[in-house]
């Protein structure tokens, strides 16, 4: 009972404004005996929730998600066994509410809708097992029928409209339903049809208001104390047509709903009450807030105390990594990157979850891939996004779109459209094919992403040899490069001061080497040869043309970052490109100066060339630009722009502002691996490193854990005294690569391991001698 549905796709036959259901009242074959089985394998032309007799098949959201739905249209797999097992009558119903969901409602900036169909439709088969083998097959065909229900109105973008006084209780039973209609058949290829194998999105928890007031201008608002994604359930009991309307925002501006970061996104629920009890919650839309207005509302304010809740939703991501130090901004800062990698992995790795954009940025998760990696087990999750990623690749002639799945093909986005086309390789956003399959590898140790992925690598980094200039660097054409430095200009992100040819062939440059490694891990050995002789190439033209007396071109803390950590840079040169980081860094005043491009990477250059102090005051800045200036402002999620709220509270005036997007949190893999001391030796973790590198002031405590797939892994360091004490936990199967600051090096397998050394000053060492492998000897156990 798991081969693929064979049912039609239906839509109903008349316009019907809002969500539609199909539905179906059949007979149960109760001459074979009991059920021992049942499933409901469903899917969408845009999203749908599933019920027999009146009662959810699945507690799954937004089914089927999002994917390259030209060439990909996954299917859900349901067990129906308790509802079909336990029904008392011979007949029973089955329905699909349709949603818009992605496929059919607004989706990008430019205001567009219908973007891959302006019909949907559902396609839902139920299969129940009788004890004497009988399967009884019911799917969507003709012989279905469709009705209105109570969503009259439903948009990801815009919200959902409920109204309860539409009598709908009769399409939960076998009796004829008064405005009933016919359906028909929506041509459909079967063979787009695959198996859901991702994470499904689920409710992952409820939070209560921290606050409810009156803004001055009399406005009834509710503080959640956490930005969040999902919706707002509601119960409450009224008159029957009175409205009640709910706003969503992530902010406030001058004390009112801040809605103007939202641009488009009208992220508005409407409850239309039926007189009776009611209870509210719109499941074909979400929306990203932390703050919600209440209008309409007609019982005591305190009421919505108890009478309002935010709904999280999510990808239902099993949780694995984590990171607690003796630093309250420091943990508040990890904590807005899991907040922001929750809200953005919703089906789809998004670049924010809140305004009329919602996008899969494909340069947002190679920045990130290495932190999501080890904050949860994303393998299926990634791993059915890279298939989108390399059937969009397949499609356009090997270009790998910026987004997957790339709705921008169908959209007139002007200027951008053209800029982005005049380019064979956008790099970084481009390189997610090589960098994401990498993460993953080394992470989980699975080399068969490498393989399901290797054709779409391969031919990333061919397509890279074929753009390089003469010169042998990616120069010419448009490039986004280092994404909002935040010395750009506000409405031109992509000027940064880092050169977009240093950055874009820093960056293919790794996806060459990648591409390297995994063809050398799968055997390919004659394209090792040919990516390792690319690889040369570039770098040995990087070095050439653009490093010079130990500067690199533009002189850019990113592009000095980005040649320590790919490696294009050795000797003397790397040292001076290390020395000349630091230097950019100190005249800066330790605050952010780089972008999408080298922030994710700036304190491991740093670190590694051995300005360990240089990297901990750069972590540790308040001021803005900084990763700790949004927490000093009250943020829960890591901001797009470091002064999306500017110091008097206000919002930044910019058009482009979001307070959710998870890019820059990608210094929480610098958390995990250097300050708490954690990394990969191997890929799956089979050996690891365990190599605290404590600051000289600043903090006394950190720890990290790590639920691997050899077991958890945990390692922690606490300062007393002017004696460091390290503590690490190594599940069976792994060895571990033991490196304190003073030098010492060890080599240990499973067990509980504890380690100390006085401390005093040994922070301030060369970082890079220490990790050669140095020995100051046995410390004291």
């Amino acid at each position: 009972m798991t081969t693929p549905p064979t049912a039609l796709m239906i839509t109903p036959d008349r316009p019907i404004g809002g969500a539609p259901s199909v539905r179906r009242v059949f007979e149960l074959d109760r001459e074979h005996g009991a059920v021992l089985r049942a499933e409901v394998l469903a899917t969408a032309l845009g999203v749908c929730e599933v019920r027999v007799n009146g009662m959810l098949v699945s507690t799954d959201l937004l089914t089927p998600g999002w994917s390259s739905y030209e060439w990909r249209l996954r299917y859900a797999q349901w067990d129906a066994t308790p509802l079909i097992a336990e029904l008392t009558e011979d007949r029973a119903v089955i329905e699909a509410v349709i949603g818009s969901g992605w496929y059919s409602g607004h989706l990008g900036w430019d205001g567009s809708s219908e973007v891959y169909g302006a019909e949907r439709a559902a396609l839902v088969e139920l299969r129940i097992l009788f004890a004497d083998g009988h399967v009884q097959t019911v799917g969507t065909d003709e012989t279905w029928t469709s009705l209105p229900t109570e969503t009259t109105a439903d948009d990801l973008y815009d919200g959902q409209r409920i109204d309860r006084r539409v009598e709908m209780g009769d399409r939960f039973t076998a009796a004829p339903v008064h405005e009933e209609g016919g359906v028909r058949v929506v041509p459909f290829d079967a063979a787009r049809l695959t198996a859901y194998t991702s994470a499904p999105v689920r409710r992952q928890e409820e939070i209560v208001p921290i606050r409810v007031w009156r803004s001055p201008a009399g406005a009834l608002l509710a503080d959640f104390g956490q930005n969040l994604v999902g919706w707002t359930r509601l119960s409450v009991r009224g008159i029957a047509g009175q409205e009640i309307t709910v706003r969503h925002a992530e902010v406030l501006d001058e004390e009112e709903l801040g809605t103007r970061p939202l641009r488009r996104a009208r992220a508005t629920d409407v409850f239309v009450l039926s007189g009776a009890d009611d209870v509210f919650e719109p499941t074909l839309t979400f929306h990203g807030f932390r703050y919600a207005e209440v209008s309409g509302w007609s019982g005591a304010d305190d009421d919505l105390f108890v009478a309002l809740r935010a709904v999280v939703i999510g990808s239902d991501l099993i949780r694995t990594g984590t990171f607690s130090s003796s630093h309250p901004l420091l943990n508040r800062l990890h904590e807005n990157v899991v907040w922001g990698m929750r809200g953005n992995f919703v089906d789809v790795p998004t670049d924010c979850p809140q305004r009329d954009e919602r996008l899969g940025w494909t340069g947002d998760l190679a920045a990130f891939a290495e932190t999501a990696v080890y904050l949860y087990d994303t393998e299926a999750f990634l791993a059915d996004w890279l298939r989108d990623l390399a059937v969009e690749q397949e499609h356009a002639d090997g270009r790998i779109p910026i987004v997957v799945p790339d709705n921008l093909k169908y959209e007139e986005i002007g200027a951008m459209a053209a800029a982005v086309g005049s380019s064979l390789v956008i790099a970084l956003w481009n390189d997610a094919a090589c960098w994401v399959p990498w993460a993953m590898y080394e992470a989980y140790g699975d080399a068969s992403v490498l393989a399901d992925q290797y054709v779409s690598m391969a031919g990333h980094v061919r397509r890279v040899g074929a753009a390089l200039s003469p010169r042998g660097l990616l120069e010419g054409g448009f490039q986004l490069g280092d994404w909002l430095d935040p010395t750009a200009p506000p409405d031109a992100p992509y000027m940064a001061k880092a050169d977009p040819a240093v950055v874009a062939t820093a960056c293919v440059h790794r996806s060459v080497v990648i591409a390297r490694d995994a063809a050398r891990v799968l055997g390919r050995n004659d394209d090792a040869a040919e990516f390792d002789a690319l690889a040369t190439r570039i770098g040995e033209s990087f070095v050439d043309h653009w490093v010079s007396d130990g500067r690199i071109h533009s002189d850019a803390p990113t592009v000095y970052a980005l040649a320590i950590v790919f490696g294009l840079v050795d000797g003397a040169d790397r040292a001076a490109a290390g020395d000349r980081l630091a230097e950019l860094v100190a005249e800066a005043g330790h605050v952010i100066t780089t972008g999408f491009a080298g922030t994710p990477f700036i304190l491991t250059a740093l670190s590694e060339a051995g300005h360990l102090e240089t990297a901990y005051r750069l972590l540790l800045q308040e001021k803005c630009p900084s990763w700790l200036y949004p927490v000093t402002m009250g943020a829960t999620t890591v901001w797009e722009r470091w002064d999306s709220m500017l110091p008097d509270g206000s919002i930044n005036p910019g058009e482009m502002t979001s307070f959710n997007h998870y890019a820059f949190g990608a210094v929480a893999t610098w958390l995990h691996r250097v300050v708490a001391g954690l990394a990969p030796a191997a890929p799956g973790h089979s050996r690891v490193r365990i190599a605290p590198r404590p600051p000289a002031t600043g903090l006394t405590f950190a720890e990290t854990a790590l639920d691997s797939r050899h077991g958890r892994i945990a390692t922690g360091w606490s300062l007393d005294d002017g004696v460091l004490r390290v503590v690490a936990a190594i599940p069976e199967g792994v060895t571990a690569e033991v490196s304190l600051p003073s030098g010492f090096a060890a080599e240990v397998g499973a067990g509980v391991h504890e380690w100390s050394e006085p401390f005093p000053g040994l922070a301030a060492r060369n970082s890079a001698q220490v990790l050669s492998g140095a020995s100051a000897g046995e410390p004291d156990a």
